[in-house]
């Protein structure tokens, strides 16, 4: 399988948007390497926000559901967590896992 078109990493505006996203990314703890693309990195980021957006429908506090970067996570519902990236795995099987937690959330809501 061939990897997307990369000549789009040579955009020096492409790169910085890719760059920003992939440090937001980091920043809640989602290994970004070297060898994800641009259009790796943005559907990483868009795969992520549909979680978050989950985890708000379902009543979930982002800023209580996720830990701080070096702590444990005591979220209000362990499906609030944020699922992460193994070092090892690729962008797609990434996604696969983070939509089936999202799906999963939005199939079998909380109950109050």
């Amino acid at each position: 399988m061939e990897r997307a078109d990369r000549t789009n990493a040579w955009n020096p505006d492409v790169a910085r948007v890719a760059n920003e996203f992939g440090n937001r990314l980091r920043a809640l703890g989602i290994t970004v390497n070297d060898s994800d693309s641009p259009d790796d990195i943005e559907a990483l980021l868009e795969g992520v926000e549909e979680f978050e957006r989950a985890v708000e429908d379902q009543g979930g506090d982002l800023m209580v559901d996720e830990p701080p970067r070096s702590g444990k996570a005591q979220p209000d519902d362990p499906r609030f967590l944020l699922p992460k990236r193994r070092g090892d795995e690729s962008v797609a099987s990434y996604l696969g896992r983070l939509k089936a937690a999202t799906t999963g959330m939005r199939d079998n809501p909380t109950r109050s």
